[in-house]
């Protein structure tokens, strides 16, 4: 029998893997699986942010390990035009 998801958590999915798609280029297949087994709306939320603000993926990734309901998303780790981009402000 067919498991029908929420259209919401499909389009989250699908928005983050877009995002990090712009912002980062390619992303490794294995963290694109992680993202398809994410359930929790406020983790795919939280990633969404981290994707659009995070200046390199590496932070983006350590935010996909991490656990459930972690909400670490301030300080210059977050800044777009921070370290990490071509270091122009």
């Amino acid at each position: 029998m067919f498991q029908f998801e929420d259209a919401d958590l499909i389009q989250d999915r699908e928005d983050l893997i877009a995002i990090m798609r712009m912002r980062f280029g390619d992303i490794p297949p294995a963290f694109i699986e992680i993202i398809y087994q994410l359930n929790d709306p406020n983790t795919l939320q939280r990633l969404i942010l981290a994707s659009a603000n995070a200046p390199d993926f590496e932070i983006v990734a350590e935010e996909l390990r991490a656990e459930s309901g972690s909400i670490r998303l301030t300080g210059e780790r977050f800044n777009p035009f921070g370290k990490g981009n071509d270091g122009h402000v």
